[in-house]
């Protein structure tokens, strides 16, 4: 596996540009050596996904874990996560890509908590199962047919459209198949925690600084983060730490050192000390393990 980490932008394949293409896999697949980064490599997408796989079973690489795919699932992956396929002849479906311009007006009409569910890797699974017989099946087909179709009537309105029928059905799937999360101010609290955590990362990690930025107390702030992750609220900044400083050390161009000091620790040796205790591995060790995968 290799070390250096391409970041892979958002490119059309056609004149017609609105900022959302679906790509076969088979076709990603049968290209894999005319691009500049092999798609079977981990790479860093700058743009939203969501592959549904239609035929086969294998495995997605997404932020350092191996995840199963088969028939019918349906995989999250947001911006700036790493991920890697692994072809087959078997494993068939398809990427439906967005940018985030086009994330955004595309679901302003939607609830806040709802846009934050929908690519949050930390709040579900970003595998999904389909059920054989549910209509998400039917609407994904009809999505195949009109994005076929690009000189019809309002087409890019149709397009939206029927991509967020697909991702509500996603969503009302969810709710039947796994935890769901429906308290709103209990998810907007989560939210506004999180992104407190990437402003300010190298200022503190300490979870009353973030309490106290969100004006409520520390134990509320770890009620909330029991109740919607199963972890404490130091747990969440540590493993969003982790994961900053996992996706930094497999590019090639960021040594241990710097990130050290990116990620807000006075000396790299205790960023090496707190890699350790919370991987089992120096950062060396980890870049030396994800290689021979």
């Amino acid at each position: 596996m290799a070390k250096d980490i391409p970041h892979i932008t958002f490119k059309s394949a056609t004149t017609d540009n609105i900022g959302f293409e679906i790509v076969p896999i088979e076709q990603i697949a049968k290209s894999k050596n005319k691009h500049k980064h092999h798609p079977e490599l981990p790479h860093q997408v700058k743009f939203y996904n969501l592959i549904f796989f239609t035929q086969g079973s294998g495995r997605h690489f997404i932020d350092f874990n191996w995840y199963p795919v088969q028939q019918n699932s349906l995989v999250y992956l947001t911006k700036d996560q790493i991920n890697a396929f692994e072809f087959s002849e078997e494993l068939k479906g398809y990427c439906i890509l967005f940018t985030e311009e086009y994330f955004v007006n595309s679901f302003s009409n939607l609830t806040d908590d709802f846009v934050f569910r929908l690519f949050n890797p930390e709040l579900f699974s970003p595998i999904l199962q389909i059920p054989q017989n549910s209509d998400f099946i039917a609407y994904f087909n009809l999505l195949l047919k009109e994005y076929g179709n690009p000189h019809t009537f309002n087409h890019a309105i149709i397009i939206n459209s029927l991509l967020t029928i697909l991702i509500s059905k996603a969503e009302n799937l969810k709710q039947n198949l796994t935890f769901h999360i429906s308290d709103s101010p209990k998810v907007a609290l989560y939210q506004n925690f999180i992104s407190l955590i990437e402003k300010n990362l190298t200022k503190s990690r300490s979870a009353n600084f973030y309490a106290k930025e969100l004006a409520i107390s520390y134990k509320h702030l770890n009620t909330i983060c029991r109740e919607l992750m199963n972890k404490t609220a130091k747990n969440v900044i540590d493993d969003f730490v982790i994961l900053q400083a996992k996706r930094n050390l497999i590019n090639s161009t960021t040594n241990s050192s710097e990130l050290a000091y990116r990620l807000g620790f006075e000396d790299p040796t205790n960023f090496t000390k707190y890699f350790k205790k919370k991987t089992g591995l120096t950062p060396k060790s980890f870049i030396k393990l994800l290689s021979k995968d």
